[in-house]
């Protein structure tokens, strides 16, 4: 199973990282999500696609960097 790290701007609390997990986790392949806001992270278990997970974090209303 693959593991991806993103750097994700304008997390800021307890919330913001269940926006992101959620949006995320609804994706086909994505096995297991979680978001760190401390970090500014989310790290992803499962075959996805990059981009969709990109344009995910985004529709959220957040940024992913890099």
């Amino acid at each position: 199973m693959a593991q991806e790290t993103y750097s994700v701007e304008g997390m800021a609390c307890g919330g913001c990282e269940e926006t992101v997990e959620s949006a995320v986790a609804a994706l086909d392949g994505a096995e297991s999500v979680e978001a760190d806001n401390e970090t500014d992270t989310v790290e992803i278990e499962g075959e996805v696609d990059s981009n969709a997970v990109a344009d995910a974090i985004e529709d959220a209303g957040y940024t992913v960097l890099g």
